[in-house]
């Protein structure tokens, strides 16, 4: 929490426009009370929103916060903060009883208040879905070209990460970080990115 409240404050600093959305660190939010508190110093230190991982197991977190005004982000597919027990960096939903959990917990948690939604790593197919399913945005990450917005991790858009996932686009041609990732809106806002080839 002392790391994500630093950079919260230091992001929170330098920007005028952007919508400022902290991660909730592991294990950070293993009970309501936890999670609202650990929420509210997210909020003191400048996030506009703050996102978790999960979906129903987390029924009393989202809940809290909705009851507090905390406005929340999800994260279903791929949880990076729960990749060991999910059997490590693997295509999520691709059983349909895998997919119709997920979206599932998608309808909960738009239910439960939540504002947006991250799926990461999901067939296009159920990406698509959930997207055409739910009244709030789902942003994308290995999630198909038709969720409503899309996001990279940094390093894999600069071409960083050794062996990145099939999603991943180096937006670094030309050494400069800036016009990479002015490239990398522009390429979603078009949407030339992503592409069927980046999709699963």
């Amino acid at each position: 929490m002392k790391d994500m409240l630093y950079h919260t404050q230091a992001v929170a600093q330098a920007t005028s426009q952007a919508l400022l959305i902290s991660d909730m660190p592991y294990q950070s939010y293993t009970s309501a009370k936890q999670t609202l508190e650990n929420a509210k110093y997210l909020m003191q230190a400048g996030a506009q929103m703050v996102k978790f991982e999960g979906g129903r197991e987390h029924e009393s977190a989202f809940k809290i916060l909705q009851d507090n005004h905390i406005p929340v982000c999800g994260h279903l597919g791929l949880q990076p903060q729960a990749v060991l027990e999910m059997g490590g960096y693997k295509v999520q939903g691709r059983s349909e009883d895998d997919a119709q959990r997920i979206l599932e917990n998608a309808k909960a948690l738009e239910g439960w208040g939540v504002k947006t939604i991250v799926l990461e790593c999901i067939p296009a197919k159920l990406g698509k879905k959930i997207s055409q399913s739910l009244n709030i945005p789902t942003i994308g990450i290995g999630a198909g070209v038709d969720c409503d917005g899309q996001v990279l991790v940094s390093y894999d858009m600069l071409g960083i990460t050794q062996n990145p996932p099939k999603f991943v686009k180096n937006f670094l041609t030309n050494g400069n970080i800036a016009s990479a990732t002015n490239d990398f809106i522009q390429a979603v806002k078009r949407q030339t990115f992503p592409t069927d080839k980046h999709s699963y």
